[in-house]
């Protein structure tokens, strides 16, 4: 059997491109993984930029799995009272209030210290040769401007970038943005600190303040990323790791450990809807009351009703009417970037901007779109995710790592804002149920919680080719179901890199994007577009004539 030594996939060609161009110039996941997130920041902006947030696992070749948390933090001088006289009880969906320290850059230099081959500039070249020569705007970018319009051309610098004729740009334009090409050039010669302390930095803050946001260079240099321990729980004899709080990671853990504790992890070809639904509304339930920024919270979120909510799916219990709820204002607009090499080493990578071109203010000196995270705060007094200077909110983003004993088995990354718990637990039951990475993340999902004004907190927007028997289960528990159409973009997109028991790397990437996965010889060999098989073409040597090491 073919070896094979780098898988990555991501929800943008040009950025699994970039992932590739990084293997053969000798580089590992992590290399791959960051220079596939910086050209995300181009081509994807409805999604991510520079001005956003990032959250990743990664595992190393010792085993050990880190989380780096890159959640931007409220402005110093972010005021709650002024903010509820301003707003009233929510913060807006988008604008100057909304806004957040983008965290992302810091969270590649951080990825990088954890043993990154290449140099912080390699990662730049693609991303800078496409804000600066063009590319053209992919289908899913295309329908976000779209659907953006009004808000976008309201904005100079959105205007500028994604308008410049007077209407947005059509599917197949080119999308050229000279002013973000030049602030990645001086990134990536002066390194990150150019964004936060140098000149970049000084010029975002001050076209930010102009805008109406107060954040300023001291927030920017006070910002520092974080890495931490992953959360984990066994499941199917094998252990899922995640991001912990402030994301929405432990809901994914709540769900695995319940359906263990119902028995249900031994055989999950074919999960109860209605007991999944169950679980993705619980999980719902404790993040919007009761996650937040670790350093303020109390609850834990793992723990909390765990016991009653057990029981209840034990008898079934009836469950109350759902009321009508207002949608979450962003609509979840993140990448996420799963990659992996056969020295060892593993990244799930997700970058987001939060709702459909964040903020929607770009801050036109610099070029960068700011994300609108801040709007995941409360202005709730008594919640424990009320607004204040210097703390993260409430963070949807979450990387997923699946591990057998003590080499790596899938790594998993998602969008889908609130549903990305969901996702998740979809894709992993298509995983272990033998599924290839292309099936598991092309397979029919649906997700629980309001997406659509009049939805209701247990609404289920499904996917037409979901199973007519899971539809009825779900109708027949009380869910309001909706059909959406196959493979929408609506539900999320994943991506998924798998290691074999002989460390053969395949990998899927999700027919909702613009995306692919392929695998690569490292260095210098040829590199496979990857259907969601392994290619036998991939020689069993590596180019030095040795055999390439397997993955632990």
């Amino acid at each position: 059997m073919a070896r094979t030594f780098g898988a990555i996939a991501t929800p943008h060609h040009l950025a699994s491109d970039a992932g590739e161009q990084a293997f053969r110039a000798g580089g590992n996941a992590l290399d791959a993984a960051l220079a596939a997130a910086t050209v995300l920041t181009v081509v994807y902006p409805h999604n991510t930029a520079l001005g956003g947030d990032l959250v990743a696992l990664v595992r190393d070749p010792r085993g050990t799995i880190v989380c780096v948390n890159a959640t931007g933090t409220a402005p110093a001088a972010r005021d709650a009272a002024k903010l509820r006289g301003k707003h009233g009880d929510r913060l807006p969906a988008k604008g100057p209030d909304t806004i957040t320290v983008p965290g992302a850059v810091r969270g590649w230099q951080e990825i990088r210290r954890l043993g990154a081959a290449l140099e912080w500039a390699d990662q730049f070249q693609a991303a800078v040769a496409h804000a600066a020569d063009g590319v053209p705007v992919a289908p899913s970018l295309a329908a976000a401007l779209t659907a953006g319009r009004d808000m976008l051309v309201k904005d100079p610098g959105a205007r500028q970038v994604f308008a410049p004729r007077g209407d947005v740009l059509a599917e197949g334009r080119p999308l050229v943005q000279p002013r973000l090409a030049q602030t990645l050039r001086e990134i990536a010669s002066n390194g990150p600190d150019e964004l936060y302390a140098g000149a970049v930095g000084a010029a975002l803050a001050a076209g930010l303040q102009a805008a109406g946001c107060p954040l300023t260079v001291d927030d920017l240099t006070a910002y520092a990323a974080r890495t931490t321990s992953a959360i984990s729980a066994p499941f199917a004899g094998l252990r899922v790791h995640t991001s912990p709080p402030n994301t929405q990671g432990f809901a994914l853990l709540r769900t695995l450990r319940a359906l263990a504790e119902l028995g249900l992890d031994a055989s999950v070809s074919d999960l109860p809807a209605g007991v999944l639904a169950r679980l993705f509304l619980d999980g719902t339930h404790v993040r919007d009351t009761l996650l937040a920024d670790p350093d303020s919270a109390t609850a834990d979120v793992l723990e909390h009703g765990f016991d009653d909510l057990v029981r209840d799916l034990r008898s079934r219990a009836p469950r109350p009417a759902a009321a009508v709820v207002p949608p979450p204002a962003p609509s979840g607009d993140t990448v996420g970037v799963a990659a992996a090499d056969s020295s060892g080493y593993a990244v799930s990578l997700i970058q987001s901007v939060y709702g459909s071109f964040g903020s929607a203010v770009l801050e036109p000196a610099t070029g960068i779109l700011m994300q609108n995270r801040g709007t995941g705060f409360s202005l709730d007094p008594a919640s424990p995710n009320v607004i204040r200077p210097g703390k993260r909110p409430k963070h949807t983003l979450m990387p997923v790592l699946v591990t057998e004993g003590e080499r790596v088995r899938w790594i998993n990354a998602t969008m889908g804002g609130h549903g990305q718990p969901q996702i998740h637990a979809q894709v992993l039951a298509q995983l272990l149920d033998g599924r290839s990475p292309a099936e598991a993340v092309s397979a029919p999902r649906f997700v629980v919680g309001a997406r659509q004004p009049g939805d209701t907190a247990d609404t289920v927007h499904h996917e037409a080719d979901l199973s007519p028997a899971a539809v009825a289960e779900l109708a027949a528990d009380g869910f309001p179901v909706r059909e959406v159409p196959v493979h929408t973009e609506f539900l999320g997109h994943t991506n998924v890199v798998c290691v074999g028991a002989d460390g053969t790397l395949t990998a899927g990437s999700d027919p909702r994007s613009d995306g692919r996965a392929a695998v690569v010889a490292l260095p210098g060999g040829p590199a496979t577009p990857l259907p969601g098989t392994a290619p036998d073409a991939l020689p069993d040597t590596a180019p030095d004539g040795s055999e390439p090491p397997a993955v632990r």
